[in-house]
């Protein structure tokens, strides 16, 4: 479920080329200078798109990055199937671990985040893409229903995120970094509350 924002490459004729030359401009610009910086003006220097192009059609540098920032729905990723749930949510867990670590990388998915709290349009349009990571990333607990290792009615969505949580608050709110045995660790004991039935449906 890697935290990927940049653009997809398709044909498309001049008004598809504008708008991915301008919303990539400003997931460049967004990873290199952060929202607060990020301005209509440096998008239109660096995509070549005429500023009164992107007003009219964006508004403002808050709506680029809302719908830069959606792209990433548009990107082709599957779920891993390493044969195991385990093994499927520490592969989910290392790409983010991957993307949020690495320099040259790690600045985008970081700045989109921080994004995400000072625009209430950057918010919704991050919250969009997540949905759509978790809908893909359904099918790991799908599967694990399939194999007999957790029960059917297993909630997939709050399985991804219980592995996925601790990786987020090591790098958001505690600030002590995050390492691939953590990964490992968070999807164990998402796997592991899984089999148990800790995330199936229950009354009340």
């Amino acid at each position: 479920m890697a935290t990927e924002f940049s653009g997809t490459k398709r044909p498309g004729g001049r008004t598809e080329r504008t708008r991915l030359a301008a919303l990539n401009a400003t997931l460049e610009l967004l990873g290199e200078r952060g929202y607060a910086e990020l301005t209509v003006e440096a998008v239109a220097d660096r995509s070549g798109v005429h500023k009164t192009t992107l007003y009219r059609r964006w508004e403002s540098a808050e709506g680029l990055v809302a719908a830069a920032l959606l792209m990433g729905t548009e990107q082709e990723w599957t779920a891993p199937d390493t044969g195991s749930l385990e093994g499927d949510l520490r592969e989910v867990n290392l790409e983010l671990v991957h993307y949020f670590t690495s320099p040259g990388e790690r600045e985008l998915p970081t700045a989109s985040i921080s994004a995400a709290f000072l625009s209430a349009r950057a918010a919704d349009a991050l919250r969009e893409f997540y949905v759509d990571r978790h809908a893909r990333s359904a099918a790991i607990v799908e599967r694990a229903v399939d194999r007999g290792e957790v029960p059917a009615g297993t909630d997939s969505v709050e399985v991804v995120r219980v592995a996925c949580g601790p990786i987020f608050y090591r790098l958001f709110v505690s600030r002590e970094g995050v390492t691939p045995r953590d990964a490992g660790i968070a999807a164990a004991a998402a796997a592991a509350a899984a089999r148990a039935g800790v995330f199936t449906a229950t009354d009340g």
